[in-house]
């Protein structure tokens, strides 16, 4: 017998029964592209969801193998990815999606052609064994100057936003592989990034129904496996806690009043609108106790050692009476839940609607991304048949969307129009390097949500002021006003969408 802290006893299979459960509700990430010792492991000992990030992914043959390699120690593990498609993408990080995201998929408003794309893009994450997928984005990005948001979301209006949000969570589980609408209640009224800081939401309840929690209950109709909660605090809702460890929000609302009965997995603990406020053992307790059923954490800790951290705080925390035991139990049977409906559920859900004739199964994503281009100031515009110079105003990217992965139009300029150059720049003095570095070369100059950024318009001034024949292409949300001699706003930084802005620049 053991003893616990209590003072009572409980038998060692109790015991071990209890650390199982909490292993079960952990979902770590892990480097490399292989899975390490410790991870199979704990796979042995209880673990049933593991994370994957860029980082873990080097080609989809070498995918399907890590994830043989996961199930070759337990044969029902959930294996998360971050695949928004779009400007978030891990399955193609080191290239650019093939799909453009959510704010081009809502800026056509074809839900069947969401869930053309949905549904493709989970074909290609359960060809590799990834059957569960932290998407999509159910955010109303009402606030336009959201740094982490923007063109994740479908939009700005909620009815549009909840009709994709549902289009696409269909599309997806039909593919085999479970949704996980996120960030509940609705990320998108912050200027604020939760990886960095709390974000705050003082939007009055009737705003929040009308708005924010439209796209949810749109999600939670479609059926929907999981949902992810988010790292804001919404005073009219819990004047203490964010979302993420609120009784209020996670149990109350989103299970009560929602009726909301599947996995709820929690955002990236490690993110510091926890981390630095709580700390990962102590925000990871809340989260279980209000009502979270998954702890995802390994964006940026991914090791042995915050896996037995959690899970020891866990145990603890249901030894000194502050976590109901039967409340973990609940977490982990809804895991376990999810794991068993994964393995049977590509002969259990319905195929989406046969695509539009000029749609195959390859060619989806860039049907989607042409049909999204919004292009301006085209009278007169004649297609460029010289190499250009391509300008990227850089600005920093969120921790989302992440540095590695490749944007823009230069690349595909350059197959389109060899001897294309390209260049990057940012900050005070970057109207004048493009000039510099154009030369005589007629000038593509690429921007990324130009309204978040002054000297993102200061440089596009000085550059239209010395060349107005320069073509602009606006791969964030399009809010300044259309300028340049040709303006194309793609509504997203896919590859594809390079791809879609490139062919109308050189009339192919």
């Amino acid at each position: 017998m053991t003893t616990l802290a209590s003072g009572t006893t409980a038998s060692d299979s109790e015991k071990d029964g209890l650390t199982r459960d909490a292993l079960t509700v952990l979902q770590p990430g892990f480097p490399g592209t292989t899975a390490p010792d410790w991870l199979l492991r704990r796979l042995g000992e209880g673990l049933a969801s593991v994370g994957l990030f860029g980082r873990n992914i080097a080609s989809p043959e070498q995918l399907a193998s890590l994830t043989a390699q996961l199930r070759s120690e337990r044969e029902d593990v959930l294996v998360a990815i971050d695949e928004e498609g779009g400007d978030v993408t891990r399955l193609e990080a080191r290239t650019g999606s093939s799909f453009p995201g959510n704010h081009a998929l809502g800026a056509v408003d074809d839900v069947n052609l969401t869930r053309e794309v949905a549904h493709e893009l989970g074909r290609r994450l359960a060809e590799c064994g990834v059957n569960l997928n932290w998407a999509p984005s159910a955010d109303v990005n009402s606030n336009p100057s959201n740094p982490v948001i923007g063109v994740r979301s479908f939009g700005a209006d909620p009815e549009l936003v909840a009709r994709h949000t549902a289009a696409y969570v269909t599309g997806l589980q039909s593919a085999g592989v479970a949704a996980c609408t996120k960030h509940f209640p609705g990320h998108g009224d912050t200027a604020v990034d939760s990886h960095h800081a709390l974000p705050r939401i003082d939007a009055e309840r009737a705003v929040l129904e009308e708005r924010e929690l439209l796209p949810f209950r749109a999600a939670i109709a479609a059926g929907t496996r999981a949902v992810m909660s988010a790292h804001i605090l919404v005073p009219t809702l819990d004047p203490d806690h964010p979302a993420t460890l609120s009784l209020r929000v996670l149990t109350d609302l989103l299970r009560g009043r929602l009726g909301y009965d599947g996995l709820i997995v929690t955002d990236g603990m490690e993110m510091q609108a926890i981390a630095a406020t709580y700390g990962i053992e102590r925000g990871s307790v809340l989260a279980i106790a209000a009502g979270a059923d998954a702890i995802c954490v390994g964006g940026g800790l991914a090791d042995d050692e915050t896996v037995r951290r959690l899970r020891d705080a866990l145990v603890s925390a249901v030894r000194s009476g502050e976590l109901p035991e039967e409340r973990l139990a609940e977490a982990a049977e809804r895991v376990r839940g999810l794991a068993r409906w994964a393995t049977s559920a590509p002969a259990a859900e319905e195929a989406p609607p046969a695509p539009a004739a000029d749609v195959t199964r390859v060619d989806v994503g860039l049907v989607a991304a042409r049909r999204a281009l919004t292009v301006t100031r085209a009278d007169g515009f004649t297609p460029l048949t010289e190499p250009p110079y391509v300008a990227l105003l850089a600005p920093v990217a969120n921790i989302a969307v992440g540095d590695e992965t490749p944007w823009g139009v230069g690349a595909e300029l350059v197959r389109l129009l060899p001897g294309t150059e390209t260049g990057a720049f940012a900050g005070e003095d970057a109207g004048q390097g493009v000039l510099d570095a154009a030369g005589a070369r007629r000038i593509v100059v690429v921007v990324r949500d130009e309204h978040r950024h002054p000297w993102m318009t200061a440089a596009l001034d000085t550059v239209l002021a010395a060349r107005s024949d320069t073509v602009v292409v606006e791969m964030g949300v399009p809010q300044a006003p259309p300028r340049g001699a040709l303006h194309i706003a793609t509504h997203g930084a896919a590859r594809v969408c390079g791809h879609a802005a490139a062919e109308v620049v050189a009339g192919a």
